[in-house]
This record gives structure tokens, C-alpha cells and sequence, in this order.
């Protein structure tokens, strides 16, 4: 009688220890694909915001005339160089699949930003929008 006691309190814990283990590789394996969802999501906000900045920035700069020649050719490069960024990001993102590859594209559409804002700023944008701010407040 004793050993079935014994026996069947093994069976139990086994059973219990079991269930822990295959409950938390069951959680972790959830939460690390919510986490490739989550950069997926956020890798595509950073490539969207560089491609719309880009696009809103070209749209300007054909409206309005330059009065420097150097902030032109500075805007021009830094606009290309934007540009390929946004291509990269665009390739990268079509074939990432982990967070890390997410990370790298996030990583290269936020450097396509800081050549938008050289951009901007060589060709005085960012100032008057600070001007207009400040008068719509």
C-alpha cells in the first residue's frame, strides 16, 4: 500500500512539472512572436514616416525657390541619400522575419529621417514651420 502512495504522489508531481514546463515554452514562444509583430509594426511605421516625409519634403522644395546654391546641392545629396535609405528599408522589410531584421530596418529608415531633417533644415524649411507654430499658438 505504500509503495502504490509513493507511486502515484511521483505521478502527480511528474504531471504538475510537466505542465509548468510545457505551459512557460508555450508562453515564451507567444511572446517572442508577438515581439516580431510588434517590430514588424513599428519597423513599417519608421518606413511609412520616411517615405511620407520624403514625399511632403519634395512637394515643397518644387513649390518654393531656393535662394542658395550651396543649400541646394546640400539638399540634393542629403534628399538622395534619404532616398536609399527608403529603398533599403522597403527591400529589408519585404524579406525580414525576426526582430532583429526589423531592428535593422527601423535602424536604417530613422537614419533616411536625420538625411530628411539635413535636408530641411539646409533649405531653412524647419525654421518657418517653427515661425508658423508659433503664430497658430
Amino acid at each position: 500500500m505504500g509503495f502504490a502512495v509513493l507511486l502515484a504522489l511521483l505521478l502527480i508531481v511528474g504531471a504538475v512539472v510537466a505542465r509548468r514546463r510545457w505551459g512557460r515554452a508555450r508562453d515564451l514562444s507567444d511572446v517572442s512572436e508577438l515581439s516580431d509583430l510588434d517590430a514588424e509594426a513599428d519597423a513599417n511605421r519608421w518606413v511609412v514616416r520616411l517615405g511620407g516625409s520624403l514625399s511632403a519634403l519634395d512637394v515643397r522644395i518644387r513649390a518654393e525657390t531656393s535662394t542658395s546654391a550651396g543649400a541646394d546641392v546640400i539638399a540634393a545629396q542629403a534628399l538622395t541619400a534619404a532616398a536609399e535609405r527608403l529603398r533599403t528599408a522597403r527591400d529589408e522589410l519585404a524579406t525580414a522575419r525576426t526582430a532583429a531584421q526589423y531592428a535593422l530596418v527601423t535602424r536604417t529608415a530613422v537614419e533616411g529621417l536625420a538625411h530628411v531633417r539635413t535636408a530641411r533644415t539646409s533649405l531653412g524649411l524647419d525654421q518657418a514651420e517653427a515661425d508658423g507654430l508659433m503664430r497658430i499658438g
